[in-house]
């Protein structure tokens, strides 16, 4: 019988731990080289774990939902082994009790055992696994059990007498129980955040707590950008393979103001300030497991269809999930694009360490003054939010202006002006 060990990948620097999602094998179940067995998630990306030899599942090490560290064990498979045959499983079954505690285990059926996730939250809920049914194998508990049971009731404290003089000494008052609400037939789901998710929050209140983060905003006619892109995107398309987008121009109009205003392009670190002599832009997508900020190195460099194409890459790579720490790691500055959601205004966080980010929205026909005249224009609000403790009002509001002069006159970009 030949063994292999199906160890956790090695993280990176920044990453510490994972935790294990859903395994795609059982114990006897045959397994194919480089087939992914289990997915971990981390505070940034998910990782896949493949298969390192073909043969059967002999043994599950971790369970879905435990955490795990860098080359840690999940599991074994026996690579000599039939389909259906786990020589192994039988080895990850706790050793017997001392003969002391044999009576009270013996008491204990099947369904009293639950799966490490669940238990961890019936810990949080105040309740044993005794006291809730278990639909897994055997009457396990599961994680969905978990969930979905009600917390424990909280005791209620008798009232306490005080030995003391009588005449003077009162019962204290009983201390009443918490009091639920009734929520009837209305459903409820309690659900853990994910790796990311808890990250995110971590990210957005550290950015809120340590920046003085104060946003200016300007409106854009985008009536010059939507008449080059349509004067040139079947021929754009047909040249790159990739439609023209808008993002480009927001991309290539924020590079020629951080060239102008350097500051808005540099980070603070302690008490220095760290100007940065390239430009990557970070551009935050939407993911199924939530946002994400791939970042695009050395923009100054990329042309039109260069950008285009790493964008639609990078959402991709968000949908299935397949961004590399690499590429959500670093950036000089942001943009966030809400208006393909239909947002008309917003003020969005910055993304530490960076100092300064630009809210992109959604562009709608609105009446302006021209020359004393009404007319409607296709605009759209822009918004810069910047750290004021190194970027003044001055360089932040300049900057703006520059990125809506860059896209009300788009020719500036051709000619770097």
């Amino acid at each position: 019988m030949a063994i292999v060990d199906v160890k956790v990948p090695q993280f990176s620097e920044s990453v510490s731990e994972g935790t294990l999602l859903t395994w795609k094998k059982k114990p006897g179940q045959a397994v194919a080289i480089d087939e992914i067995l289990v997915e971990i998630e981390t505070d940034k990306v998910v990782l896949e774990v493949p298969a390192p030899s073909a043969g059967v599942m002999a043994q599950i090490v971790k369970s879905d939902g435990e955490t795990v560290v860098s080359e840690e064990l999940l599991a074994r498979i026996d690579t000599d082994a039939q389909p259906g045959v786990s020589p192994l499983e039988v080895k990850a079954v706790a050793p017997a009790a001392p003969e002391a505690a044999a009576a009270p285990a013996a008491a204990a059926g099947k369904g009293d055992v639950a799966m490490p996730a669940a238990a961890k939250i019936l810990a949080e809920k105040g309740l044993a696994a005794t006291d809730v049914a278990g639909s897994g194998k055997d009457g396990r508990v599961t994680k969905g059990d978990a969930l979905a049971a009600g917390a424990k009731p909280a005791a209620v404290a008798a009232p306490v007498a005080v030995a003391t003089n009588p005449a003077v000494a009162k019962p204290l008052p009983a201390v009443a129980a918490p009091v639920q609400p009734s929520l009837g037939d209305r459903p409820e789901q309690r659900v853990p955040m994910t790796r990311l998710r808890a990250r995110i929050a971590e990210r957005l209140v550290q950015s809120q707590s340590t920046n003085a983060i104060l946003t200016t905003f300007n409106e854009v006619n985008m009536a010059p950008v939507m008449e080059m892109r349509k004067k040139f995107q079947e021929k754009f398309e047909k040249e790159h393979g990739v439609k023209l987008g808008f993002m480009s121009f927001f991309v290539k109009a924020a590079v020629a103001a951080l060239k102008k205003y350097p500051i808005i392009n540099a980070s603070v670190d302690g008490n220095d300030i760290v100007y940065h002599g390239y430009f990557d832009i970070g551009i935050a997508v939407g993911s199924p497991r939530g946002l994400v900020v791939p970042v695009l190195r050395n923009v100054d460099q990329m042309s039109f269809a260069d950008i285009e194409k790493k964008i639609a890459e990078f959402g991709a790579k968000a949908k299935d999930g397949k961004l590399s720490i690499d590429e959500l790691t670093g950036g000089t500055f942001s943009i966030s694009n809400g208006g393909t959601f239909g947002s008309m205004l917003s003020t969005p966080i910055i993304n530490p360490p960076q100092s300064a980010i630009l809210g992109v929205h959604a562009t709608k026909d609105r009446a302006v003054v021209e020359n004393g005249q009404i007319v409607v224009r296709p605009m759209n609000y822009l918004a810069m939010s910047y750290d004021h403790r190194i970027i003044d009002g001055r360089e932040a509001v300049l900057g703006l202006v520059a990125m809506k002069d860059a896209l009300e006159d788009p020719s500036r970009l051709l000619f770097d002006i």
